[in-house]
């Protein structure tokens, strides 16, 4: 029915031009236009990678009769970040980082410096909110576990439980961003808490 009418209408619409001695004016047909829904999130590629460096903030923990002080300096790392975005902010990362501070032993009637070293390997649920076209704040929650060695104090430890992370991103393009996060582990050691600060490459 729809199509007897376009074809009557447009039969009309000729025979009025030839019998008025006009040109025939050219019908234009307007191709249906997609229009972008945006959901808060402009789009981005599904994997990404993040390389930053990494600064040990330092803890005290308790260790036998021992205190193991690893407040006097800063520690240093860096951390690497692969991730899969999942759609409307959120994403799921694998982390891995490396850490190494120094560390002192001190009991009622010595003191010993050691070096810390710490592996961790933790697998992550990271909601990202877009402030703005460029800037992004996460928040991150985890599961990790932590390899720690004290060679001059014999401690080689295992251990795992949840991570805490959160932070900002700031878009230089499409490809490129910079990322800042403080990241605290339920897991207590001499290293304590931790900064980040790296580059995120979209693929």
């Amino acid at each position: 029915m729809k199509k007897s009418l376009v074809i009557a209408a447009l039969s009309a619409h000729l025979t009025t031009q030839l019998f008025a001695g006009g040109d025939i004016a050219p019908v234009t047909v307007n191709e249906p236009v997609l229009e972008e829904v945006a959901h808060g999130h402009h789009e981005e590629s599904k994997f990404y990678v993040v390389v930053a460096g990494m600064m040990l903030l330092g803890d005290e923990i308790q260790h036998g009769e021992a205190l193991l002080d690893g407040d006097n300096d800063y520690g240093y790392g860096f951390g690497i970040d692969i991730g899969y975005r999942l759609g409307n902010g959120f994403a799921l990362e694998y982390d891995y980082t490396y850490g190494k501070n120094t560390v002192y032993e001190i009991t009622a009637h010595d003191e010993v410096k050691a070096t810390s070293t710490y592996h961790t390997s933790a697998l992550d649920i990271v909601y990202t909110y877009e402030a703005t076209h460029k800037l992004g704040i996460f928040g991150k929650v985890g599961y990790e576990f932590e390899w720690e060695e004290i060679s001059e104090l014999n401690i080689d430890e295992r251990e795992d439980d949840f991570v805490f992370g959160a932070g900002i991103e700031y878009a230089l393009n499409k490809k490129y961003k910079l990322l800042a996060e403080y990241e605290h582990s339920l897991i207590e050691g001499p290293h304590g808490d931790a900064i980040l600060a790296g580059v995120m490459y979209n693929f």
